[in-house]
């Protein structure tokens, strides 16, 4: 049996750190969005128990350091699955970007293998499992929109945004999240306003949510990687509403309502940066697959 699973990826609208936690890990707050860019993961049932990952893209590891091969080891440990999985990735969203690619490749495949094995868990079951995992994978289980809190594992729901297009824009470097974070000086950031956001996403008003970004490990990425900083610069200087860089970073997203102003942006940014993405805002949660 084989099935197929879309993984999209996410943006994050506000990103704020309270504090570092008694675990290592830090407290964090923030809203979370799913945005119409998306890998396919495709589940293939073998019947040797082994676990098998293929993808093309050669940055996409294919052994135990994958989340996605993490989650399929996961429920066979966990439900005593007698049964292996052949996890083929195709790979549109950029890896190591900020936008939880990998995360969201674990949860399609929780999702999917929900199905493939017959489990019959709930979304909110396999969320609790994902958290086992990753501190995104909860959030990509589920998609939508919602505050995040804890480490990034304790969802709330929130309504869709107002509707509008995400350019996002990559610099061909990785950044590595743990390292963004341990060099994350808390006694001198500036910490976006959360509850603004969520207020002006409540109100649908598109205004308010451009002026309520913010991210407060921005300072950290874009003071190591001043590529980054130049992309932010440009994105500005051609005229999105609002530019922010997504999760620890590099990528940098800009919204727009306007498909006039969209192409322009877009083509500007084609000139210096190899990946760049016109995509809509999904917003909305999915379905058990």
């Amino acid at each position: 049996m084989k099935l197929m699973v879309k993984a999209p990826a996410k943006i994050n609208l506000s990103l704020d750190v309270l504090h570092k936690r008694s675990d290592g890990y830090h407290e964090v707050k923030m809203v979370m969005t799913t945005i119409d860019l998306a890998d396919r993961v495709e589940l293939t049932e073998r019947y040797d128990q082994k676990i098998m990952i293929h993808s093309h893209d050669r940055y996409v590891p294919d052994d135990h350091r994958n989340l996605a091969y993490q989650a399929a080891q996961l429920l066979k440990e966990r439900f005593q699955i007698n049964k292996g999985v052949t996890i083929s990735i195709v790979k549109n969203i950029p890896v190591a970007a900020g936008l939880a690619g990998g995360s969201s490749d674990a949860a399609a495949t929780l999702r999917g293998l929900n199905k493939l094995w017959d489990l019959n868990l709930s979304l909110d079951e396999l969320a609790l499992l994902g958290a086992e995992i990753g501190s995104d994978v909860s959030f990509c289980v589920y998609g939508g929109t919602a505050i995040a809190t804890g480490r990034g594992e304790i969802i709330e729901h929130i309504d869709t945004p107002p509707n509008c297009w995400v350019i996002l824009a990559k610099p061909e470097i990785g950044v590595s999240t743990a390292e963004v974070y341990k060099n994350l000086n808390l006694s001198n950031v500036k910490h976006p306003d959360v509850e603004s956001m969520v207020q002006a996403i409540s109100e649908q008003n598109y205004g308010k949510m451009c002026s309520a970004v913010g991210n407060v490990l921005e300072t950290v990425t874009l003071n190591t990687h001043p590529e980054v900083a130049l992309i932010k610069e440009q994105m500005k200087r051609f005229g999105a509403d609002a530019v922010l860089m997504s999760g620890s970073g590099p990528t940098v997203f800009g919204l727009v309502q306007y498909d006039s102003r969209m192409q322009r942006i877009y083509n500007g940014l084609r000139g210096f940066c190899d990946k760049v993405y016109a995509v809509r805002l999904l917003g909305e949660r999915v379905n058990v697959d």
